[in-house]
């Protein structure tokens, strides 16, 4: 591309939500990176309120990292690599002003899930191929938002988002509660043997039970009834109080590292690469799921617009970031954002100034982490992926929707059943079984005229409605694609078979039509001739230009003749009344 060549696209102003044109020089560069243009427009007035806010915010990001690195089956210290780099990589490039990123309860897993079975128990490979499903993650998320396919996170959707993530949560409670407990369990048992957990619970440590269990009760009683506190870290703080004063023998994370994070290239080969793909797909798919409706439900309450495919990029240099670092895959806070919003936070300098005291935390005070308990990482988990089983919305779609309903069950199960990585494919067609089924099988009806109501409508609904004599007006919910084409012809056929008199007019109501294929168009060609054999003419109303113009291209237009498109309704049916003679006469005439 030529270096002169300028695209012109929106800029969000980051103070006002409006935007701009983006050009060239400076104003391109506040675009690419929007904490540019926040660091020019930054308010002293903020300054106090971003400060307290990060300081507020490390308090829960430390526990929190320490333990979805255990849960992804990685050293402690990775965790805080996680959280530190992509705070910093965000600030610079993320369009929210207060979206925080880090490490997930839902990724974690799915990590776990694609690292361990590969890397086996050392834990440097498995920081390597962490990274690497970082960066796989990262690309994939950039050259989406390059792209502007934002659009893909409806690829799942919320019924089977809802089940899929409930289904994680039922796998990482029942992975956690021997840590939780202070037993052990061989490697699969709990996943792939509730027996193993059963049988585990004979040799529960009463100690490291009871400290796990008052962290996990303290963490979610006051995620309830004292939300704004920062629990966690009250929790994890006297836990590890508990064990170092009274010495205590309970399983603990040990020495972590201290120093930053060095930048490392990971060298994959073609077999990791390919190992790790399904993988990295379902965790972009996910992570951008769950960034695109936190960043747009604090952009509404801020007052702002925030481009959905340059958040798709913004995500991407995160994790690309983070995988260069030794961290791994993450993703927007649901947890983490709202207790910086709480806390007072202005701008992403919030996230800036907990990074600074992370990287604090790590250069000097990773003596203080040796002795948080396992037990007490485990209830930080547990309570973290409470959240994601999200009851009230399957007691609705119970009530409301009984087939959104069953996806969301069928999805819960497919995880606990086949596991993380096959529930993901398993989510995502049930996703797009959704759509073909609704499509494929959409509402049909035919239509009459009612006293006293505009328009035509379902003479099933509306049984006292009157259908012009000789006269089939069809409606077909659904745009015309291979897999309802027949579905269509049939629908047509039965239509005139169960009409009263002869049929001498077929009219399709085809405002919902708003596509084509090819399939459909030879479907549709061989209904005018079988149609047209009966003595039948066919016609549409309502059908729109770019179908219309599609229809021409595949030569039905002109076929079936452009005196059979109407442009409503009403005129179809004056046209039939004037050109046969039939004796109707229309409600709205009669004043």
């Amino acid at each position: 591309m030529s270096g002169s060549a300028t695209v012109a696209l929106p800029l969000v102003n980051v103070t006002t939500g409006t935007e701009t044109e983006r050009t060239t020089g400076p104003r391109r560069a506040t675009s690419l990176v929007p904490g540019i243009a926040v660091a020019r427009r930054y308010r002293r007035a903020w300054l106090r309120h971003d400060v307290v806010a990060g300081i507020v915010l490390t308090a829960l990001l430390v526990p929190q990292g320490l333990a979805y690195a255990e849960l992804a089956g990685l050293p402690a210290v990775a965790g805080l690599y996680a959280t530190l780099v992509p705070l910093l990589a965000y600030a610079l490039v993320g369009p929210s002003r207060i979206l925080v990123l880090g490490p997930d309860s839902a990724l974690a897993p799915i990590v776990a899930a694609a690292v361990v079975p590969l890397a086996g128990a050392d834990p440097d490979e498995r920081v390597a191929l962490a990274g690497l499903l970082a960066l796989m993650v990262g690309a994939l998320l950039l050259a989406g938002g390059i792209a502007r396919l934002g659009f893909l996170t409806d690829l799942i959707s919320k019924p089977v988002r809802t089940g899929y993530l409930g289904g994680i949560a039922v796998i990482v409670i029942f992975s956690q509660v021997p840590r939780l407990l202070g037993f052990d369990v061989s490697e699969g048992d709990v996943l792939d043997d509730l027996s193993g957990l059963v049988r585990g619970l004979d040799d529960v440590d009463a100690t490291t039970a009871a400290i796990g269990i008052a962290c996990l009760t303290v963490i979610l009683g006051a995620q309830r009834f004292a939300p704004v506190l920062p629990v966690v870290l009250i929790a994890v703080v006297g836990a590890t109080a508990l064990v170092s004063v009274f010495d205590l023998s309970v399983d603990v994370v040990g020495e972590v590292p201290s120093g930053l994070p060095s930048p490392t290239i990971p060298s994959p080969s073609v077999e990791d690469l390919g190992r790790l793909m399904l993988s990295a797909l379902a965790i972009a798919l996910l992570a951008f799921a769950d960034t695109s409706i936190l960043s747009r439900s604090y952009a509404s309450r801020l007052g702002e617009r925030v481009d959905q495919s340059r958040e798709l990029a913004a995500l991407g240099v995160s994790n690309i970031a983070t995988g260069l670092t030794q961290g791994f895959p993450i993703s927007s806070s649901s947890s983490r954002t709202p207790v910086a919003e709480a806390a007072g936070s202005r701008t992403q300098l919030t996230g800036v100034v907990a990074a600074l005291l992370l990287a604090a935390v790590l250069i000097a005070g990773t003596g203080l982490l040796a002795d948080i308990p396992q037990t007490a990482l485990a209830a930080v988990v547990i309570a973290a992926v409470t959240r994601l089983v999200d009851v009230s919305t399957l007691r609705r779609l119970f009530r409301v929707h009984r087939a959104d309903f069953a996806l969301a069950v069928a999805a819960l199960l497919s995880v606990v059943v086949f596991g993380i990585l096959p529930g993901v494919g398993i989510a995502i067609g049930l996703s797009v079984l959704a759509v073909l089924q609704r499509g494929w099988r959409p509402y049909t009806a035919v239509l009459g005229r009612v006293r006293d109501l505009k328009g035509y409508h379902d003479v099933v609904r509306h049984p006292e409605g009157q259908q012009v004599p000789g006269m089939l007006l069809f409606r077909f919910d659904a745009p015309l694609f291979f897999a309802n084409a027949e579905v269509f012809r049939d629908g047509v056929h039965r239509a005139v078979a169960a009409a009263d008199g002869r049929v001498r007019v077929v009219v399709v109501a085809a405002e919902p039509i708003t596509h084509v294929d090819s399939t459909a168009a030879e479907v549709l060609a061989e209904l005018y001739a079988e149609l047209e054999r009966q003595g039948i003419e066919l016609g549409f109303a309502e059908l729109k230009g770019p179908v219309k113009d599609r229809l021409r291209r595949y030569g039905l237009f002109d076929r079936i003749g452009e005196e059979h498109f109407y442009p409503t309704i009403g005129l179809a049916v004056r046209s039939y009344v004037d050109e046969h003679g039939i004796p109707w006469q229309d409600w709205e005439e009669e004043r």
